[in-house]
């Protein structure tokens, strides 16, 4: 298992940024710095892995050079967003037979965030990606110098939702797990939810 694990840190973004080898990142802005009477404290990966794993062109608020951590404030708004990144997923390799577990990760947030709720029509709120996302990554980029540590938004996938990016590790407290759900699709864009 030590081999394995090794192999495993060559390759994992996460664990080469907590060594101090990423472009992108300084390994003191990371969670697993923080301890509690002198324990790692739950869900530090979590939150390290965020800003670590990033996709190719970025997200809505990121670019491909650093992750960020988005969240929303209900289960139903989670599972569209969820749903709708998987199903980009299995667009792209042109195969609807998937089934994948999913664990809430419920957090406490630091900051005074921009709130963009009542902006519905924001350029970084279109729902296709290739106009969305470019608009968010230049307003994301703005708040950062400006020294925001994250932003409210309105779901695009799901009315009435609202979601939160975090733009830094340190913005992220106490993260706990919630529910589990699995997501399961059947060779069609269509998907079954069941909670576990």
């Amino acid at each position: 298992m030590e081999v394995l694990a090794r192999i495993e840190g060559l390759t994992s973004e996460r664990q080469r940024a907590e060594d101090g080898h990423s472009f992108s990142l300084d390994n003191r802005e990371l969670a697993w710095k923080r301890k509690n009477n002198g324990l790692a404290v739950y869900g530090n990966s979590h939150i390290n892995a965020a800003f670590t794993y990033t996709r190719t062109g970025g997200s809505r608020f990121n670019t491909e050079q650093r992750g960020a951590w988005y969240c929303v404030w209900n289960v139903e708004t989670s599972l569209k967003e969820v749903a709708f990144h998987r199903i980009r997923e299995l667009e792209y390799i042109g195969v609807f037979k998937d089934s994948a577990r999913y664990v809430e990760l419920h957090a406490d947030f630091i900051g005074e965030f921009p709130d963009l709720t009542d902006e519905p029509d924001h350029p970084c709120l279109h729902p296709d990606p290739a106009i969305g996302y470019l608009a968010g990554q230049k307003l994301a980029a703005e708040l950062q110098r400006s020294g925001e540590r994250g932003l409210i938004y309105p779901s695009v996938r799901q009315p009435g939702g609202r979601c939160l990016v975090a733009f830094e590790p340190s913005a992220i407290q106490n993260v706990r797990p919630g529910a589990s759900w699995d997501l399961t699709w059947n060779g069609s864009r269509d998907y079954i939810v069941n909670g576990v």
